[in-house]
This record gives structure tokens, C-alpha cells and sequence, in this order.
């Protein structure tokens, strides 16, 4: 158990957790809004969608590293992570609903050349909320244990946000959304209302976590022991730590296995279990989503009881080896004449996921603790930002391939209802087995993480033996 000295209060960790919010929203919403405002109702080709998708990587990367690199060298009487979290935070919310300020009837290549403007601006934004902010997750306490429970009750907020990101493709095509003339829904004013409605929320949450976080590093080391940190070492001397790079490796792996297949799912729900019933399979994913929330906030402290009473990387290693098992399952769960089991088939990759999120947080606070034991110094910041954006590459590169595994099975969308035997084979045998060669990997890779509980105890000591406690 932490000692009294290291127990965060639990406004701070439900501060930190509110966080998740501009999280969720501010990076996953318009992702999930794009294809369907310009896409399906103002009719932009869908390249000129994805390749906006792809280009906001490029922006990420030299965003995230700016402002980890920003945070880590700040000096302000509020610490160096508060200010970016609260002027990102409110700028975020305020330019939510403007990523969607477009008109009808504009032509293709205008529609791309606002998206394309709006991304560059809006993504360095959301870097200057997202990078303090994780930053500080992971230096509000010296705790081992209680590092996992700050981000056990972020994730259990997130839950929240979840919800909503959910539920905004149907809050566009709501009634008093519907156009007089055709009685049709008017999407785009649907999510211009649904995103301004969420920025307002953000811009609050923004303010509430500058006031009930506190950076407990800051004030008691970094203000007044700590010097400058070069921008190269962002990337660099942070990729040349060992135990990140394991951490790292085991991100990628898990993430690229998972989103490769991220649309296997929902086909094999169509054209497998429902037959290419396309309105009844709509009602399945609907229970599906709700079941994976569900099971995903049952995860939490499942996982969290393993991490405590066996540490983070044994930890890690069961979440990965049940979600080898759950994958698997899915052979067996998606079953056209048990369709309820696929309830469980995503309610047990949920369950993992969330136990996978969790712990992998709470494992960057470790690292941070080994790395200034290293350098003598605190560089939340650059080690954020490394892991930002090669977990955000995993997952860009597992949706890139997984229109081209689509492909691969053979899956003819003009045949609507009955696909081939073979696709429909293809479909369900590389649900389970393309996540299941990524896990295997990522499950190595976390056994190799030399930062066990014992070894975070003897690196403490020796960093309280140096420079005191804090």
C-alpha cells in the first residue's frame, strides 16, 4: 500500500482523469464524424477524406515532440505542465465545432482544402492539451502502486467520453435535425451542434483540471534543480532507453495487431452472422458497443488487483495472454446461429483492452523514475511524447492495411447480401489470427521490461539518496 505521503487526494486523480475527455474527443471525434458528414451527406471522395486522416500523423509527430519538449523546459509560478493543459484545453473545445464550419455545395477540392487547413491547425492544439497532460499523469506520485490506480480512475472516466463519441453519428441524424424541404437529416448541422455542445464541456474540463491538479515533481525538484533539455533528446536519448524501448516495442506490436482488423469485425457481423441483414446487423454492433463498455469497465479493476498484487509487467503479460485467448474465441463467437455470443466476443477484447490501456500508462511514470536515475533529470514530457506518437503510427499503419486485408479476402461489396464461401472464411480467419501474431509478439516484448516492482523500490531509494523526496 502507498504511504500516506504518496496517496494522491482523489480530487487530484479525478482531475487528471477528467482529462480523458479532450482526450477521446478532441483526437477521436472528428475522426469518427469525417467520413459520415463528408463523406455520406456532402458526398467528398473518400481518398480526399483518408488522406487528410494520414497526413494529421506527420503533423503529430512534430507537434507532440514540440510541445513534450515545451512542457519539460517550462518555468511558470502554475508549473510546466498546468498552463499548456489549460490554454490547449480551452482552444481545443473552442475549435471542435469549427472543424465542421463548411457549407453545402462546395466543390471536392474545397472541402479537402478546409479539412486539410483546419487539421494543421487543430492537431498542434490538441499537442499542447495532450502531451502536458499525460506528462503529468505520470509524475503525480513516486507510488508504484498508486501510479496504476491514477490511471485506473482515468480510464474509468473515459468510460464516460466513450459513450458520447458512441453515440454522435445518431445525434446528427436526430429529428430536429431534419431539413425542411426534404425531411431528411441535415447531418452536417448535426455535428456542428453535437461538437459544439462537446467543445463547451471541454473548455469547462479544461479549466477544472488547472485547478484540482498539482505537479508534485515540479514543485518540489524540477523548479530549482533542473536544467534545460535539448529537442533533440525528445526523440533520441529518449529511444535509447531500454525499458522504453521494450514498453515501446510491445505498444506497436498490440496496436498494429488490433487495428489491422478493426473493420473484420463488423463485417463478419453482416455478412456472417446476419447474413447481409445490414439493418439487423447495425442493431447487433449497437449491443455489441454497449456490451464492450460494459466488460471494458469491468477490466479496470480486475487488472489493477493483478498489477498490485503481482506488479505491472505480470500484469501486462495476462492481459496480452487473455486477449491472445479472446481472439481466438472469436472463431467461435461470431455464430450465425448464436448471434448473442458476439456480445462476448467483444466484450472480452474490451476487458483486455482496458486492462492493456491501463497498465501500459502507468508503466511510463517507471520509466521516468529509471531514466532520471540515469541523466538526473525529469523528462515526462519527451518519453509522452516518444509514445504518443508511435502508438498513434501503430494504429494509422493497422487501418492503412486493413482496407487491403479486406481486399485480400475477396469481399465484393456490389454483391451485397451473400459473399463467397472463401471471403466469408478469409474474413473470419483473419479476425482471429492476425491479432493474435501481434499480441504474441507484444507479449514478448513486455517480458523483456526489466522494471519490476522490486527494482522500482531499489531505483526510489537510490533517487531519494541523491536528491531527497518528493
Amino acid at each position: 500500500m502507498p504511504s500516506t505521503t504518496d496517496r494522491l487526494p482523489l480530487k487530484q486523480k479525478i482531475g487528471f482523469g477528467l482529462g480523458s475527455i479532450l482526450d477521446m474527443w478532441g483526437h477521436w471525434l472528428y475522426a469518427s464524424l469525417a467520413f459520415h458528414v463528408f463523406n455520406i451527406f456532402l458526398g467528398v471522395a473518400p481518398g480526399l477524406i483518408s488522406t487528410v486522416q494520414a497526413i494529421k500523423i506527420v503533423i503529430d509527430a512534430g507537434s507532440d515532440a514540440l510541445f513534450g519538449w515545451l512542457s519539460d523546459n517550462t518555468r511558470t509560478r502554475y508549473g510546466r505542465r498546468r498552463p499548456f493543459i489549460l490554454v490547449g484545453g480551452v482552444l481545443a473545445g473552442i475549435g471542435l465545432p469549427l472543424m465542421f464550419a463548411v457549407g453545402k455545395g462546395w466543390t471536392d477540392m474545397q472541402y479537402f482544402w478546409f479539412m486539410l487547413v483546419s487539421m494543421i491547425i487543430y492537431v498542434p492544439v490538441m499537442s499542447c492539451f495532450n502531451m502536458p497532460w499525460v506528462s503529468l499523469g505520470a509524475e503525480m506520485t513516486p507510488d508504484y502502486h498508486e501510479r496504476t490506480t491514477v490511471m485506473a480512475i482515468r480510464n474509468a472516466i473515459q468510460k464516460g467520453p466513450e459513450l458520447a463519441m458512441f453515440f454522435a453519428a445518431q445525434f446528427t441524424t436526430l429529428a430536429i435535425f431534419n431539413d425542411p424541404l426534404t425531411g431528411k437529416p441535415d447531418i452536417l448541422r448535426g455535428a456542428q451542434t453535437y461538437c459544439a455542445i462537446l467543445g463547451a464541456v471541454m473548455v469547462a474540463v479544461s479549466i477544472a483540471i488547472f485547478l484540482l491538479t498539482r505537479e508534485r515533481y515540479y514543485e518540489k525538484l524540477v523548479s530549482h534543480s533542473q536544467t534545460h533539455i535539448p529537442l533533440t533528446d525528445t526523440l533520441w536519448r529518449t529511444l535509447r532507453c531500454k525499458p522504453f524501448r521494450a514498453v515501446m516495442m510491445m505498444s506497436l506490436a498490440y496496436s498494429i495487431g488490433t487495428a489491422m482488423v478493426g473493420a473484420l469485425g463488423y463485417y463478419a457481423t453482416v455478412y456472417y452472422v446476419c447474413k447481409g441483414d445490414v439493418k439487423l446487423a447495425t442493431q447487433w454492433n449497437t449491443a455489441m458497443g454497449l456490451a464492450g463498455m460494459g466488460f471494458g469497465f469491468a477490466g479496470i479493476p480486475f487488472f489493477t488487483w493483478i498489477s498490485r498484487r503481482w506488479g505491472k509487467r505480470t500484469g501486462l503479460a495476462v492481459v496480452l495472454t487473455l486477449a491472445i485467448c479472446a481472439f481466438i474465441g472469436d472463431w467461435w463467437l461470431y455464430d450465425p446461429e448464436r448471434p448473442y455470443l458476439q456480445l462476448f466476443a467483444c466484450g472480452f477484447v474490451a476487458f483486455t483492452g482496458s486492462g492493456f490501456w491501463t497498465l501500459y500508462a502507468a508503466t511510463i511514470g517507471d520509466i521516468a523514475d529509471y531514466d532520471e536515475a540515469e541523466t538526473g533529470q525529469r523528462r515526462e514530457g519527451s518519453f509522452s511524447a516518444c509514445q504518443s506518437w508511435i502508438s498513434k503510427v501503430g494504429i494509422a499503419v493497422g487501418v492503412f492495411a486493413s482496407g487491403w486485408i479486406l481486399q485480400f479476402t475477396g469481399f465484393d461489396a456490389a454483391k451485397e447480401g451473400a459473399q463467397t464461401p472463401e471471403a466469408i472464411f478469409w474474413i473470419r480467419i483473419l479476425l482471429s489470427g492476425i491479432p493474435v501474431i501481434g499480441l504474441v509478439l507484444a507479449l514478448i516484448a513486455i517480458l523483456r521490461f526489466p522494471l519490476t516492482e522490486s527494482r522500482m523500490l531499489e531505483i526510489r531509494g537510490q533517487l531519494e539518496a541523491k536528491r531527497g523526496t518528493v
